[in-house]
């Protein structure tokens, strides 16, 4: 295979990362096409009788013409890894439970949620262990909330490398999520004058810990046994989820199972060799959790091929870490012009927003991105206004030696005479 990133020669260890990850991402859109006729179709349904009720097992299940799955970033080992959300293939805002998407650090656990407990000691005046059923008789709250990963788009830092929104932007999930509200919790063991901070701990092989402030948890801070409408899945946290709205996926620790309570961050290992975000001077951004005003187009997007001339309805999401989302702007010129596109309701402010907007391709080639603001005034920058500020990338984007988390950059698609969209950089 050709060197796909023009990289020198003695890194043969990142080239074979990023040829198995286009090859990953190859293997999932051949898996898209495939017809998986299961059932037989009738010439006319109107006259034959359809499929028995309940034949499914009783939970039920998708058409066996839809084939939209997560896939899988080809990490060495398949225990430490991610998957990705097939965001271009979505509608409204919501994703669904079976295609959020995931990041694990030591393989999914299986917890019997009868024997699974929540301890919340530190300095707390009365520490106290809380069983799944004593947490779910406190009050609960509804409400919906994205998780994005903060290394969203890190393999497409130095330049286009994956083709589609999947693959570039699918660390990405909107869920209504329910549980107990943090400060419900806060209550109930008291905290002592002097906390603020918390270390959050799950129960898997990894034992994923992070060092939450306090003000955080007491303001937004939920746990999760839920989400849309169902318990939570295993690979979500199952049975229990700690949510932190509009922070990096990190820190909304899976399979909760700890609360420790200090006048101290704890320094753990995923805040400080890892999680952290390298600047132009050299040093290290640490605790960085927002994730900024960001959005991208689905339609038409990588993989599109648009069948002719005519009218268009451009559309993508836009999200914030700071905020609603107050406008998205579309440019079908590279960023030359620029037009406001509408939000579709609900805009909510910690959320994805799904944005529309009418586009009359003429057939000549194009390329449309999409700009986002947020109501505090935080605008999504361009790739040259993030090098500014992060630095030229490297010229080894191993994602494990050299992450660049919170790319918010916005994203182009390049549109040629014949209707074939592609990843391509203004």
């Amino acid at each position: 295979m050709a060197d796909p990133q023009g990289l020198p020669e003695d890194d043969e260890r990142t080239k074979s990362q990023i040829a198995a990850m286009i090859e990953a991402e190859r293997d999932a859109l051949a898996r898209r096409r495939l017809e998986l006729e299961s059932r037989d179709v009738a010439d006319d349904p109107t006259k034959v009788p359809g499929t028995p009720t309940a034949e499914d097992g009783g939970y039920g299940s998708r058409s066996q013409f839809e084939s939209d799955v997560r896939w899988r970033y080809p990490t060495p080992t398949t225990i430490s890894s991610w998957t990705m959300a097939p965001l271009d293939r979505s509608e409204g805002i919501i994703t669904p439970s079976g295609l959020h998407f995931e990041r694990h650090h030591g393989g999914i656990p299986t917890i019997d949620p009868a024997r699974h407990f929540l301890f919340v000691h530190g300095m707390t005046q009365r520490p106290k262990k809380f069983s799944m059923t004593d947490i779910k008789r406190f009050p609960s709250v509804s409400r919906l909330h994205f998780i994005e990963c903060s290394g969203n788009g890190l393999t497409e830092w130095r330049k286009p490398t994956l083709k589609t929104v999947q693959g570039t932007h699918g660390l990405l999930s909107t869920s209504e999520w329910t549980g107990v509200q943090f400060s419900t919790i806060a209550r109930e063991v008291g905290l002592k004058e002097g906390a603020a901070w918390v270390l959050a701990e799950g129960a898997d092989s990894a034992v994923m810990t992070r060092s939450i402030p306090l003000e955080k948890l007491l303001n937004d801070g939920m746990l999760a046994y839920a989400q849309n409408g169902e318990a939570l899945r295993p690979e979500q946290g199952y049975p229990l989820r700690l949510i932190l709205p509009c922070w990096e996926g990190n820190t909304h620790i899976k399979w909760l199972r700890r609360l420790e309570l200090s006048d101290k961050p704890f320094m753990t290992r995923e805040e400080t060799s890892k999680y952290t975000d390298l600047l132009i001077s050299g040093k290290a951004r640490q605790f960085s959790f927002t994730m900024e005003a960001k959005s991208v187009i689905t339609f038409p997007s990588g993989e599109t091929k648009l069948p002719g001339t005519g009218l268009y309805e451009v559309t993508g999401l836009a999200w914030s870490g700071r905020g609603r989302i107050a406008r998205v702007e579309v440019s079908a010129d590279g960023g030359k012009s620029w037009a406001l596109a509408a939000l579709n309701g609900p805009v909510l402010p910690k959320a994805l927003t799904r944005f529309r907007i009418p586009w009359n391709w003429s057939g000549q080639p194009a390329t449309i991105m999409s700009r986002a603001t947020d109501e505090g005034g935080n605008v999504q920058p361009t790739r040259q206004q993030l090098i500014a500020e992060r630095g030229e990338p490297r010229n080894t984007p191993n994602v494990a030696a050299f992450p660049m988390n919170h790319v918010n950059c916005i994203s182009s698609w390049g549109v040629d005479a014949k209707g074939a969209v592609t990843h391509v950089y203004v």
